[in-house]
């Protein structure tokens, strides 16, 4: 056999070799790792913020949202609510600290309230504070009062910063920011480096907005999510908040949209109440069971 054909040979006798142990070898895939981090709000107990705690942990979540209630009960002894968290296996991923008003004359009283809130946050381990606004009444609404509301909030930003706890905003029905041209004049004005948004979708999509295209589009800027559903009602104010899979918002959509944008921050479950004889557990315990069995999400 000459050189030449003993190298070819070798030459096919070796890439035979690779394909069979290429072959034999098994084929194994592994799917990324789901970034969204689960959370339930506390809103749905109205201020029964122990009760909340115990009955969340109960049905299996890892983080909370409490409201300022949570600051009137134990704003003197953080350390107690830090405390009673840590027994029940929960974070506080948010606190939901009020509302915030473009009156120049509340200015510097509201940054000092919002402030002491986000210290609230730190010494409990907490993670996020969370704004809304107040709509002005009994006037028109004027451009400068989305940037206005800009301003103030990067102000506060700054200083929650400094403390290590950021600020989300929570655009809201009934609020500066309701509808999508509203949000994104006020997102427009406050700097990014200093307010995130919490992105609720049942609130966007209430407001005019369609919640799934908005998701790609503020993926840069969104760092919480509430995971909220909505229905149409006949008595005012036309619509009601209701558990997931109950409205009429596309939910799995907007998962997926966070997931193909590699979203992993936090997802809020919300219900502001249970419809009765339901009870907030219960409803807790169906909203468990559509956001891991329908959304493939893990607790």
């Amino acid at each position: 056999m000459s050189e030449i054909s003993r190298r070819s040979f070798l030459a096919g006798v070796g890439a035979v070799g690779a394909h069979v142990i290429a072959a034999a070898a098994p084929l194994t895939h592994v799917a990324p790792a789901d970034t969204i981090r689960l959370g339930y709000a506390a809103i749905t107990w109205g201020g029964q913020d122990e009760q909340a705690i115990e009955e969340i942990a109960a049905v299996g979540f890892k983080a909370i949202q409490l409201r300022s209630t949570a600051v009137d009960k134990f704003g003197a002894h953080p350390e107690t609510l830090r405390d009673l968290l840590v027994h029940h296996h929960l974070k506080m991923a948010v606190l939901s600290s009020g509302n915030l008003s473009i009156d120049p004359a509340a200015d510097e009283r509201q940054l000092e309230l919002h402030t002491s809130h986000a210290q609230f946050v730190k010494s409990v381990g907490g993670e996020y504070l969370q704004v809304i606004d107040e709509r002005p009444k009994g006037r028109a609404i004027v451009a400068e009062d989305y940037t206005r509301l800009g301003r103030l909030m990067t102000e506060l930003g700054r200083r929650t910063a400094a403390i290590g706890v950021p600020l989300v905003y929570h655009h809201h029905m009934n609020s500066l920011g309701e509808q999508p041209e509203e949000i994104d004049a006020i997102l427009n004005a406050a700097d990014p480096k200093s307010v995130a948004l919490l992105f609720d979708i049942a609130h966007y999509q209430q407001g005019g907005g369609d919640p799934v295209a908005a998701i790609r589009r503020y993926r840069d800027r969104i760092r919480v999510v509430h995971l909220k559903d909505v229905e149409k009602t006949a008595a005012a104010p036309g619509y009601r908040w209701v558990a997931l899979g109950r409205g009429r918002v596309n939910v799995k959509g907007c998962v997926s949209a966070l997931r193909d944008g590699g979203f992993n921050g936090w997802a809020i479950v919300e219900l502001d109440r249970a419809m009765e004889p339901e009870t907030p557990k219960a409803a807790a315990v169906a909203n468990r069971e559509y956001v891991t069995k329908q959304l493939g999400l893990t607790l």
